[in-house]
C-alpha cells in the first residue's frame, strides 16, 4: 500500500469498522472464462482460482484473477431464473460486489447493521483444509454489495469453494499495483442520502466535495463527494447528475445500466507511463484530450518529475494539491453499454481527485456521448 494513502488520515479508537482496505472486485459477467481472459490479456492480471461446477458450486462459475494487490473475480450464472443472471440481463456486466477487508467479519455486520445497513449476508464461515474465511454483507447503492472478508486464518489461494486456477497462459503485469478508489453514480437527489449512508452505517467522513460550478462544461454538469473510512485505505465517490444543458455522463450510464451502480474502479500505479503504454499496446482504449490542454498544464501545476512529451502523447492528465501531484487517465467504457470504465492513477503525493482535469476530461467523455447520439 503506498506510503502516500497510508499517511492519508491516522486510523483512531472510535473508528468502529476498521478496514484493511480492497480485498477484491467481482464483476457478473455475460461470460466469465472470455473476461476472465479479457482482463489477463489487456490488463496484465494472472489466474488465482476458480469455483464451478467442478469445486461444489453448481450455480455460477467464478474466476479470480490478481495483479500485486488487485484482486479481480469474473462471475456468470450458469442458468437462468438466477438473482446473478437478472443482474446481467438488466445491468449489463458491471460491478456487484466491493468487498472490503476486515480484521472480523462478524462484528462488521453487526456494527453496520445496528447503524441501518440492510444486511445482504449474515456472519457466514466457509471451511476447508487450507483455513478458513468469515463472510458477511450489506447492501449499498443500486445492486451493489459490500462483503466484508476476514481472511486472517486462511492459507489457500483464495478462499474455500475455490481451487487454484493454473494454465500455461499468464501475461506479464502491467504495473497496476490496487484499488486506489471506486465511484458510484447515484439517481437525482440521491447524492446524500448516501454520504448519510457511508457516514452513519461504515463511519466514513466527507473529505472532499464538488458541485456543478466544479463539475460542469458548456453542456453537462454533475455534483459529487468523495466518502473515505478512518484510515483513507478505502475510498468512495459518489456522483449524481445535476442540471445541464444536455445528458450528463451521469444520466448516460443511469439510463443504460438501468440504476444506480458502481461507475469507475481507479486502479493505481508507480509508473502510469509505462503502465498505460502497456495497456495501449494491449488494446486498452483511452478517452483523449486535446493536445491543447498541454500547452499550458505546467503553467497550472508547476515543476512535475516526468517529462511531458510521453504525458501528452499518451493523454495522461495532470492535477496538483497542496500535498503533491497526480497523474490520471481513463478508459473508454470497458463494456458494449457506456457504462462501467477504469481509471489508471498515479499519486506523487497528491490526495485528491484531479479537480484541474475534470473540464478537459467531461469534454472528452461528451464527445464519444456525441458519437454515440446520447448526449
Amino acid at each position: 500500500m503506498s506510503k502516500t494513502l497510508m499517511a492519508a488520515a491516522p486510523g483512531t479508537q472510535t473508528d468502529f469498522l476498521p478496514l484493511e482496505g480492497t480485498d477484491y472486485v467481482e464483476f457478473y459477467v455475460g461470460n466469465a472464462k472470455q473476461a476472465a481472459h479479457f482482463y489477463k490479456t489487456a490488463f496484465g492480471f494472472q489466474s488465482l482460482a476458480y469455483a464451478g461446477p467442478e469445486t461444489g458450486v453448481k450455480d455460477r462459475a467464478s474466476y479470480a484473477i490478481r495483479q500485486n494487490k488487485l484482486t479481480f473475480v469474473l462471475t456468470t450464472p450458469l442458468r437462468a431464473n438466477n438473482p446473478m443472471a437478472d443482474h446481467i440481463y438488466k445491468h449489463g456486466d458491471g460491478v456487484k460486489v466491493l468487498a472490503l477487508r476486515v480484521p472480523d467479519a462478524t462484528q462488521a455486520w453487526k456494527e453496520t447493521t445496528s447503524r441501518g445497513g440492510k444486511s445482504y449476508m449474515e456472519p457466514t464461515r466457509l471451511k476447508d483444509d487450507q483455513g478458513e474465511v468469515v463472510l458477511s454483507g450489506i447492501h449499498t447503492y443500486g445492486d451493489t454489495i459490500h462483503l466484508f472478508v476476514e481472511r486472517k486464518n486462511y492459507k489457500g489461494a483464495f478462499m474455500p469453494g475455490f481451487t487454484e486456477w493454473k494454465t500455461v497462459y499468464n501475461p506479464t503485469s502491467t504495473g497496476l499495483q490496487y484499488v486506489d478508489h471506486c465511484v458510484g453514480n447515484v439517481g437525482w437527489g440521491q447524492m446524500n442520502k448516501w454520504v448519510g449512508f457511508y457516514e452513519e452505517v461504515l463511519g466514513f467522513r466527507n473529505i472532499l466535495s464538488f458541485d456543478d460550478k466544479d463539475i460542469s462544461t458548456e453542456y453537462s454538469a454533475l455534483m459529487s463527494k468523495v466518502m473515505s473510512n478512518g484510515n483513507g485505505f478505502v475510498k468512495f465517490p459518489i456522483n449524481e447528475p445535476a442540471e445541464g444543458r444536455k445528458k450528463s455522463q451521469v444520466e448516460e450510464y443511469l439510463d443504460f445500466y438501468d440504476g444506480e451502480g458502481c461507475q469507475h474502479v481507479a486502479l493505481a500505479t508507480n509508473n502510469i507511463i509505462e503502465t498505460v503504454t502497456t495497456l495501449r499496446d494491449r488494446g486498452v482504449e483511452f478517452l483523449k484530450v486535446p493536445t491543447s490542454y498541454y500547452d499550458e498544464v505546467l503553467d497550472r501545476v508547476g515543476h512535475i518529475d516526468e517529462d511531458l512529451a510521453p504525458l501528452r502523447e499518451l493523454g495522461i492528465l495532470i492535477d496538483r494539491d497542496d500535498e503533491g501531484y497526480l497523474l490520471q487517465i481513463f478508459t473508454r467504457p470497458v463494456e458494449d453499454r457506456p457504462t462501467l470504465f477504469f481509471e489508471i492513477i498515479q499519486r506523487k503525493g497528491a490526495k485528491s481527485f484531479g479537480k484541474g482535469n475534470f473540464k478537459a476530461l467531461f469534454e472528452a467523455i461528451e464527445r464519444e456521448q456525441e458519437l454515440r447520439g446520447n448526449l
